[in-house]
């Protein structure tokens, strides 16, 4: 595995002050348009294949099912073919999706107006029907995502184009909710008639159709005919290879055989700097990383909140941002930094106190010598960020082991129990569109997966359940504060820095379309909009 900016993540205690960003490339994308990092030249001619390479594939795990799809990689895979009533923008505002536009009569009422034209790829026209079908199967299913769309009370057809939803209590980030994959418009009709197994393959109202799909291997898209927005998608075929280790996607974007790769090592823009064709974006996300502290494991290492308090102020975040992430990521708080109304990290309990009080910390709670395991999956840049939090708690006396796994072997580890088993645990999270959404996911009797190894705190739940209903406005901002203030003193999983996004292409091949912030973790959030160059 690589593990980047190496002299920096594992020198002595001096990286914590010396390292700085990663420098800028000559080949960096530059776009006129404000909030994109790229945007597709429309005089270009359509056509052609798109050749792709990403890190993994989830189908195995998850399968094909987009109301159960929880993370980042199947989101972007199932965008070829779902699609959700709305959109985000690059600004994070909501846009049309397959709603041309909706009312909002009351802080718990929405009426969408659906588009017309729009069919699924079998070429049957979609309903209001498939709507509140769609929303009825989500909140009835079992996928993670029906936590995220609210308090849905009712969903009622007003007429074929038309659906009313009602909440049975304000929620504002209800139409960002509604803008990522498990929340896509599904085809009902076929779904409960048994004519298509959603399980096992696609059927959606998306630009591409699946042709083919071997497991961990390889997916092949085709474009559909049909399509409600015209002139879309441009690309004839779109074929997406899986290929896990950096070295080999590095290499497909040098040689041409790919025309785009999604990287993780945060010194890619230096390393293919001066090479011919190429250019290495590094897209702004609401991801960021979190260091998971089990409150449940026997021995009770992190069962004490002063324990977890002081591990959580000898976090240097600007160290992890520098060192790990070649200063491309940024400090965060439970609000992802770069949504509007985040609060500020700095402001934040921990953020205030000094090492000093750390140590005083761990005095209080009698704990000497403490030594944990961290389990951080291989994939990079983890490794480094892992590395970073071992030399912070250094600091403080304590002692990081560093248990470097594969996805699979992680995943196993962190959820695979009830009670968890695990010491500590790294990973990160989406951040979504809204500032109070991912926030949810520290209510452990909401979110389900952390229930393992987090304890519910009364606290904590109610400035999560207040962030989320209050309006925007001076009110929402002290809100989400506060919601991060909680976040920081419960100290069970702990917000770092956010999670950079390094998107390789070849710009003489290919001229895409990419946000410079994306909050669901889609680069290919625009591929109905990418222009083929020499193919």
């Amino acid at each position: 595995m690589r593990i980047p900016r190496i002299l920096c993540a594992v020198a002595a205690t001096a990286v914590l002050a010396s390292c700085s960003a990663a420098p800028v490339s000559d080949n960096a994308p530059t776009s006129e348009v404000p909030g994109y990092l790229a945007v597709a030249d429309e005089a270009v001619t359509s056509g052609g294949t798109l050749d792709l390479q990403m890190t993994v594939d989830n189908g195995a795990a998850t399968g094909l099912d987009p109301q159960l799809a929880d993370v980042a990689t199947s989101w972007q895979l199932m965008s070829l073919v779902y699609e959700t009533l709305v959109t985000v923008g690059p600004d994070f505002s909501i846009e049309p999706g397959l709603a041309e536009s909706w009312d909002n009569p009351s802080p718990t009422e929405y009426v969408f107006h659906l588009r017309k034209g729009v069919t699924f790829s079998n070429g049957r026209a979609m309903t209001a029907d498939d709507v509140v079908g769609s929303f009825e199967r989500l909140l009835a299913g079992q996928g993670v995502w029906k936590t995220q769309i609210g308090p849905v009370e009712k969903v009622s057809k007003v007429d074929d184009r038309t659906v009313s939803v009602t909440l049975s209590s304000p929620y504002q980030p209800f139409l960002a909710s509604l803008a990522n994959v498990p929340a896509a418009v599904l085809p009902i009709k076929e779904i409960e008639d048994g004519s298509v197994d959603i399980t096992r393959e696609m059927l959606g109202t998306g630009p591409f159709v699946v042709k083919s799909h071997r497991q961990d291997v390889s997916w092949q898209f085709t474009r559909r005919d049909g399509y409600w927005a015209q002139g879309k998608p441009s690309a004839d075929t779109v074929n997406i290879a899986i290929a896990g280790q950096e070295q080999a996607r590095m290499a497909a974007l040098q040689n041409g055989s790919a025309d785009l790769v999604m990287l993780g090592n945060v010194d890619a823009p230096e390393l293919l700097n001066g090479v011919r064709g190429t250019a290495v974006g590094t897209q702004a996300t609401t991801d960021f990383y979190y260091l998971m502290l089990n409150s449940n494991a026997p021995g009770g290492k992190f069962d004490d909140p002063r324990v977890r308090q002081a591990i959580n102020i000898a976090m240097d975040r600007r160290a992890i941002a520098d060192s790990a992430l070649g200063g491309l990521g940024k400090p965060t708080g439970v609000t992802p930094a770069g949504l509007p109304g985040s609060c500020d990290p700095a402001q934040v309990p921990s953020a205030k106190a000094g090492l000093d009080r750390a140590r005083q910390l761990l005095r209080e709670a009698g704990v000497e010598n403490l030594t944990f395991e961290l389990a951080a999956y291989s994939t990079a840049p983890a490794p480094a960020v892992a590395q970073v939090i071992q030399q912070n708690l250094q600091r403080i006396g304590i002692t990081v082991n560093i248990e470097q796994l594969d996805e699979g072997s992680w995943s196993g580890k962190v959820y695979g129990e009830v009670p968890a088993t695990f010491d500590a645990a790294l990973s990160w999270f989406a951040g979504y569109a809204d500032a109070a959404m991912v926030g949810k996911w520290w209510n452990p009797e909401q979110a389900g997966f952390n229930v393992g190894f987090m304890e519910p705190n009364a606290e904590l739940n109610t400035a999560i359940d207040k962030a989320i209903a209050t309006p925007a406005g001076p009110e929402r901002d002290t809100a989400l504060q506060q919601l991060c203030d909680a976040v920081d003193t419960d100290a069970q999983m702990i917000p770092l820095v956010t999670r950079p996004a390094l998107i390789g292409y070849r710009s003489d091949a290919l001229s895409p379309t990419l946000y410079a912030t994306e909050g669901y973790g889609n680069v290919l959030r625009g591929i109905a909009d990418f222009r083929l160059l020499t193919k």
